[in-house]
């Protein structure tokens, strides 16, 4: 994790790999299997971890 290492800590978007490879697989595995390739759009959640990079809004 390069993020360790900055000054300030970044803030940074989580991706969802562990649903996205699943979802892959998922399809590959389907597709392998003989059922008919159907177009699909998936859609995952990030997340936004906030570190020292993001101050709060100033008014």
């Amino acid at each position: 994790q390069l993020i360790a290492f900055t000054d300030p800590p970044l803030t940074t978007v989580r991706q969802p790999v562990q649903a996205m490879a699943a979802a892959a697989v998922g399809a590959l595995l389907e597709e392998i299997g003989g059922s008919p390739v159907q177009r699909t759009e998936y859609v995952f959640q990030p997340e936004l971890v906030v570190r020292g990079s993001t101050a709060a809004v100033r008014v």
